[in-house]
């Protein structure tokens, strides 16, 4: 029996973020992506006609990674949520470790690539938004864009410390923690 198409996808989307977040975006290779999927490299291109379509498509795929569990938080308070949503991002879990290393490589490679940098646009002003909705109802004074955007850069550049071994995951909670308490006042 054959997979549907959207799994088939899913599957090899699965499989390049994989390997971003252990070879970086530089050491993706299309048969090594094509071998991790379990598919050939003639289906790869079929569904993403190229590298850079590779990358756009696993940028979107790992966003929506960061969704699902992002999008656990429950909680009355706004404030709360917040933190929780953020703090989300700094977990010690497989699923979070490579979706935020594949977010990095991916980022980082958004400089050199006018339209990996437009996906990439389009993902973190809708983080921003879903942040900056929160922090409007924590405190409707604040000005809610910058502190969503100040946050938002925060956990990237805490994430990125973490994972290159600079910063504790403990210790990049609890300045993440602490900027949401000075934030949100």
């Amino acid at each position: 029996m054959r997979e549907p198409v959207s799994e088939r996808r899913t599957q090899m989307l699965e499989a390049a973020v994989r390997v971003i977040a252990q070879d970086g975006v530089r050491g993706l290779r299309v048969e090594k992506l094509a071998a991790q999927a379990g598919v050939s490299t003639a289906l790869i291109y079929y569904h993403f006609k190229d590298r850079a379509g590779i990358l756009r498509a696993a940028l979107e795929h790992v966003n929506h990674r960061a969704q699902t569990y992002t999008g656990e938080v429950r909680s009355d308070d706004p404030r709360v949520r917040v933190e929780q949503m953020l703090l989300a991002e700094l977990q010690d879990t497989d699923v979070v470790r490579e979706t935020s290393i594949a977010w990095g490589e991916l980022r980082a490679s958004a400089a050199f690539d006018d339209e990996l940098r437009a996906t990439l646009r389009t993902a973190t002003e809708a983080w921003n938004s879903d942040v900056e909705t929160l922090v409007r109802q924590v405190d409707p004074g604040l000005d809610a864009a910058a502190a969503a955007e100040r946050l938002t850069a925060l956990v990237e550049g805490l994430s990125e410390r973490w994972h290159s071994g600079s910063l504790t995951l403990q210790r990049a909670r609890e300045l993440l923690s602490g900027a949401v308490e000075r934030e949100l006042r």
